[in-house]
């Protein structure tokens, strides 16, 4: 039951009210949590705004050295901070301990980016340059699946360009965040940085306040839409990182004791509550029951449990809503298809679910149709390449996918044909900070990560400078 937080104009104070956080692989109350008000967050953006022309104004180099010095207090709490991930999120602590790294990673990363002034036209006429500046108050709203290292996947691009932020981490995650909040206010300025939590109840008031310029979201399609709309009276800038059902297509030559561990790994991490894990796995006739064979052997042998207890593999849901939710598609599973492996919950304290595998299932089946966020696999027999790349791409849904053949290039031709942000061959899960990341059709707005995601954050500007050769 130790002290957070709130983080708002470079002070940590109490939220009016609390709410307690629970330990998904016990269900006991790990903390209580302060929750922000309305008035809270109001505060929040006005220190937000205050702070945002004092840090435009620094030269870029000291905003990254501020980012760095950020990123060096990280480090020092690492072990701390991974322990307290797995706490109030579930994930085994070897999942923490990596998300730890790559949150430090990509604070590291993104910070030696830059935005050089760009001359696009320089003649007898004119010079054209264009400037990218900051926006002003950018809100950030977190989801629980990995609550520190999405705020890496926004916070340097967002401080690096100029901007100052409020920070809105998920009402089961917020832990690591607010401890999180500690380092940034020893590090930054006051008010650069705020986070306030809430209980789902001040995102729209967040993402519609008329002093926010800009959104940036990562959760599901259904609330994206609705940040969307929140954004709208304003026009505000919106990065927008949704729901996927991504798909992965395993090829007629691909060999099924090679690929199966790699598919596996892809679609189970944090108990598949990732938003890029493989959904839905499409698999060529010919090698079928052997690739199902080798993927019920993998999810038996599977340890699961506390993530805190050593050898576990997969750990509880996050949350008892996406549980019931996730037992909702095993039920559907075992009436659409054939449980070959798991299926089957612990019965004790703690929101478990032992990874699942489903075969002879087909599309139409609401696991197959439908973003599971859970570890259950369903495996779709196809005949041949149309087959498996008119079923992948049927889904309204197109955030990644990947191919799996011992010929990689007859799989890059067909990873030429998905349409999704992001097709891997033979690998998945395989992203970074110098790698763009952004969804297609009704899985994203906008893009992240990268110069591209850095642009996300700022307005272009065009100066056209016109040129007198005669004087």
């Amino acid at each position: 039951m130790s002290d957070y937080k709130l983080l708002i104009g470079g002070r940590l104070v109490a939220g009016d009210t609390t709410m307690p956080v629970v330990n998904p692989a016990t269900e006991a109350v790990i903390a209580d949590c302060p929750r922000g008000s309305a008035a809270q967050m109001d505060e929040a953006v006005a220190a937000a705004k205050a702070a945002f022309p004092g840090w435009a104004a620094l030269p870029i180099a000291d905003r990254r050295a501020a980012i760095l010095r950020l990123a060096d207090a990280l480090n020092r709490r690492a072990e701390e901070f991974a322990r307290l991930l797995t706490r109030e999120q579930g994930k085994p602590l070897s999942e923490s301990t990596a998300e730890l790294a790559y949150t430090e990673a990509f604070l590291r990363s993104l910070a030696t980016l830059d935005l050089p002034v760009r001359v696009v036209e320089d003649g007898e006429r004119r010079r054209v340059e264009l400037h990218r500046r900051p926006l002003g108050v950018v809100a950030a709203i977190i989801p629980w699946n990995f609550p520190l290292l999405i705020v890496a996947f926004k916070l340097p691009l967002a401080l690096l360009a100029g901007n100052s932020m409020v920070i809105k981490p998920a009402p089961t995650t917020p832990l690591t965040t607010l401890r999180f909040g500690e380092l940034c206010a020893e590090t930054l300025p006051p008010g650069v940085v705020n986070i306030v939590t809430d209980a789902n109840d001040l995102g729209a008031r967040l993402s519609s306040h008329p002093d926010v310029r800009k959104v940036t979201f990562t959760g599901s399609t259904e609330t994206g839409r609705r940040v969307m709309s929140s954004a709208a009276a304003t026009i505000k800038r919106i990065t927008l990182e949704l729901g996927g059902n991504d798909a992965a297509i395993v090829l007629d030559d691909a060999d099924p004791k090679a690929v199966a561990p790699k598919l596996f790994a892809g679609a189970f991490m944090n108990a598949g509550q990732v938003c890029l894990a493989i959904k839905r796995l499409y698999v060529h006739e010919r090698i079928y029951d052997a690739l199902c064979a080798e993927l019920a052997a993998l999810a038996e042998a599977a340890v699961v449990g506390d993530g805190l207890l050593p050898d576990v593999r997969i750990g509880p849901l996050q949350n008892r809503a996406q549980y019931d939710k996730v037992l909702g598609f095993l039920e559907d599973a075992g009436r659409d298809g054939r449980i070959i492996a798991g299926g089957a919950v612990t019965g004790g304290p703690g929101w478990f679910i032992r990874p699942t595998i489903v075969r002879d299932i087909a599309d139409g089946a609401r696991l197959v149709d439908e973003e599971q966020f859970g570890p259950i696999l369903p495996v779709i027999r196809v005949t041949g390449i149309d087959d498996a790349v008119r079923r992948a791409n049927a889904s309204p849904y197109g955030l990644g996918a990947s191919v799996w053949s011992s010929n990689p290039d007859r799989a890059y031709g067909v990873a030429c044909r998905l349409e999704a942000g992001t097709v891997w061959i033979n690998t998945h899960l395989d992203f970074g900070p110098t790698i763009p990341f952004g969804g297609a059709k009704q899985s994203g707005l906008g893009v992240e990560f990268a110069e591209e995601g850095l642009a996300e954050f700022t307005q272009l500007t065009v100066i056209n400078r016109a040129i007198n050769r005669a004087n």
